[in-house]
């Protein structure tokens, strides 16, 4: 008896799962609250609705321009069905200034059976602003796809079909699907790329976006997917109901000098602006080469790490360029890529990457906490890329180095902090210099100056 219980605990213990992720209506809160001037109604319990407090964190939300709404269902919905209260809620918010009415559901009503849909439908002649419901309970799956749930019915329900494009324009699409806690900088980074290339932007789903530009996506003559976690399915609809051309696809985005480089002129190859992109490369690797001179960057010797096996935990938006800034930056050897997504084109992406690096580490697609500390406890990196969960993950091994480049993070950042380009070059570097440093720092004693 003794030995069978220890076998179903073994069992147990392997099939745990420990998410990084939260579910399909916080990415579907995220998406929404990236839209001004509009309103987020959330059908389902109280405790649901701290997922969208969340996600203004995450949208860089002003708490005292968004409206959110929640039903707040208790015992008796759940049971009997919410769909009377959740009219009642959407007609108590007809005095409400905002263009569009966001209305988002929990596990709890789908279970069972609310039909948001036709209730929405039935109430739109009776309040002055579009009623846009999305089925995104939370066991749909993780944010990502919450993002992808979002996405699709913001672009059925509000684009509008436009037969003329505007020349040298761009739709860029999900910015906000990106582990760089201040990802805000990486899509301010890409906008001023475009703008001294003369390409403008149409619209970006989502953030800070108003439903004009929304509505006039359609015609964009081109869209830029800044996520490899999320929405892909947006920009293939984009393709195939309005002719968007997809641009910069199957490479890593721009990471690290190689993955910058490529991208800048992949874009600059589409707008036939070749010149001003070499350019614009030209410039920015002298900037880095020049800036990390001057501040003191050959006080930390690359040639530390040179061969040095490491582990990348991340999202697949931040991890897969990292693995080719690991090697030709710091002159590490990934012996461990984990990306807390699965998506089939990433996938190719990476796969690529490797053969292309010629290296063969572990990879792990769909990572949670659990695989992670069995996957590092196998491989035994001396340096980790990853977020504050593998600092703890890693207390138990003999690991010299974690740099905390992904959400969860310990440290707090007012500015906004790019990864893309060539300033995101810098400021990665700066966390690993910095990393470096304090690690070799003395815990024990302190230095006592003497007058």
């Amino acid at each position: 008896m003794g030995d069978k219980r220890i076998e179903l605990l073994s069992t147990s213990t392997e099939r745990c799962f420990d998410p990084y992720l939260r579910c399909a209506l916080n990415g579907a809160a995220q998406t929404v609250l990236g839209v001004k001037g509009c309103g987020t109604l959330t059908h389902g319990p109280q405790g649901c609705e701290y997922l969208v407090y969340d996600a203004f964190g995450h949208q860089d939300c002003d708490y005292t321009e968004v409206e959110t709404l929640c039903t707040k269902l208790c015992e008796n919905e759940i049971v009997h069905g919410g769909e009377d209260l959740l009219a009642h809620t959407i007609l108590e918010a007809k005095e409400l200034n905002i263009q569009a009415l966001f209305v988002l559901t929990a596990c709890g009503p789908e279970i069972v059976g609310d039909d948001i849909v036709s209730v929405c439908r039935d109430l739109q002649p009776q309040v002055p602003f579009k009623l846009v419901p999305i089925e995104s309970a939370g066991f749909k799956g993780s944010e990502y796809d919450g993002i992808d749930i979002a996405l699709d019915v913001i672009l059925r329900k509000l684009v509008k079909d436009s037969k003329r494009k505007i020349s040298s324009s761009v739709c860029l699409i999900a910015p906000h699907a990106n582990a760089n806690p201040t990802w805000m900088g990486d899509l301010e980074w890409v906008k001023q790329i475009l703008s001294q290339m003369g390409v403008q932007v149409v619209a970006t789903l989502t953030y800070k976006s108003t439903l004009n530009e929304i509505e006039n996506v359609a015609s964009a003559e081109t869209s830029l997917l800044l996520s490899h976690d999320a929405g892909k399915k947006a920009a293939d609809y984009l393709s195939s109901e309005f002719g968007v051309e997809q641009i910069c696809q199957g490479i890593p985005l721009p990471i690290g000098m190689t993955n910058t480089r490529r991208w800048i002129f992949d874009l600059g190859k589409r707008f036939e602006v070749q010149g001003i992109a070499k350019r614009l490369v030209a410039e920015g690797e002298r900037m880095v080469v020049e800036t990390y001179r001057r501040k003191g960057g050959y006080f930390f010797e690359v040639a530390r790490f040179q061969r040095t096996p490491a582990a990348i935990v991340a999202d697949a938006t931040i991890g897969i360029p990292l693995v080719r800034f690991a090697i030709e930056e710091l002159e590490l050897k990934p012996e461990l890529i984990a990306l807390r997504s699965s998506r089939p084109d990433a996938r190719e992406i990476l796969e690529r990457e490797v053969d292309d690096l010629g290296i063969s580490p572990k990879i792990v697609y769909g990572t949670d906490v659990y695989k992670t500390k069995k996957s590092l406890e196998e491989i035994s990196p001396e340096v980790v890329f990853g977020s504050n969960i593998e600092r703890h993950a890693i207390e138990e091994l003999w690991t010299p180095y974690i740099f905390e480049v992904v959400s969860p993070m310990r440290r707090f950042r007012v500015i906004d902090k790019a990864y893309f380009g060539y300033n995101g070059i810098l400021n990665l570097l700066e966390v690993v210099q910095n990393e470096f440093a304090d690690r070799w720092r003395s815990k024990e004693k302190r230095y006592k100056a003497r007058w």
